[in-house]
């Protein structure tokens, strides 16, 4: 199934998708998504009994609490390698707000005295069940609920020489635009055969498969597990491919004006045009 949120900001109501295609309006069910709703099966839904939704309005994020956004720098080789890194021995880990997540298709808002805006296109694995101390990256993959699209938007001048940690350059307002909607784990068999694609200006920057990562999903939830409790509903950005601005030997950071769009195989498509903030 698909689970997302549509409607003006603020004021989102769940929906559903399942066998059908058909959108349908999950407030009967719950009044809105959370973690515990992507467990469901169509049956225990009674999906063909809610109504349909003829129009779907903005889609907005598909959870509207998300707990932690547990993020993987340097998670692809040809990444590491157009900028100049070492890959990693053990995964590298940093934190976004969730306050910086919006819908897909949001505007995402360049910060004042950025040079450096960059693009990055992830897959998002969202946490259906505590994961705590697991024994084995086997275990990991019973605990995903789902998987989506985040674009790990970057300020690479405030992550990278500002000093201090990367945070700086990854939580400003509007750099995690997430969605169009979660698919439910059971339609995603295989996580490491997913391919990722994200354009500017209509231009192909990044083409590249989840098959290169240096750490895969069933890895990456084992080994957070080690260190922190994933708990239902927090979500981990599992890193990008080789292409975004920072790894160009002549980088063209992104501008207002400029749009962004990005896929992944099966979890759709968002498309974000960049402005100032004020």
């Amino acid at each position: 199934m698909r689970f997302a949120r549509h409607g003006a900001p603020g004021q989102e109501r769940p929906i559903v998708s399942g066998a059908d295609g058909l959108w349908r309006d999950l407030t009967p069910v719950a009044p809105d998504l959370g973690p515990d709703l992507l467990l469901r099966t169509e049956a225990e839904l009674d999906l063909l009994r809610l109504p349909v939704v003829e129009q779907v309005e903005r889609f907005g994020p598909p959870l509207p609490r998300i707990g932690k956004i547990v993020c993987i720098g340097l998670n692809y080789s040809d990444h590491a390698r157009e900028t100049g890194a070492t890959p990693p021995e053990e995964p590298i880990v940093f934190f976004k707000a969730p306050d910086t997540v919006v819908g897909p298709e949001d505007e995402v808002l360049i910060p004042r005295d950025s040079v450096k805006t960059d693009w990055e296109v992830e897959l998002a694995v969202v946490i259906g069940t505590e994961a705590r101390y697991l024994d084995s990256p086997a275990d990991a993959l019973a605990h995903v609920a789902g998987y989506a699209i985040s674009n790990d938007v970057s300020e690479r001048e405030f992550q990278l020489e500002r000093g201090g940690q990367w945070d700086k350059g990854k939580n400003c307002e509007t750099f995690n635009p997430f969605g169009p909607w979660i698919r439910t784990a059971d339609e995603v068999p295989d996580p490491q055969r997913l391919g990722l694609r994200l354009w500017v200006n209509g231009e192909l920057r990044q083409d590249g498969s989840t098959a290169d990562m240096i750490f895969g999903v069933a890895h990456l939830v084992w080994y957070l597990s080690r260190f922190m409790v994933l708990r239902p509903g927090d979500v981990i950005n599992t890193g990008t491919p080789a292409g975004v601005a920072l790894g160009s030997p002549d980088p063209v950071f992104l501008r207002a004006g400029d749009r962004v769009e990005l896929e992944i195989d099966g979890l759709g498509r968002q498309r974000q045009t960049l402005r100032d903030a004020h």
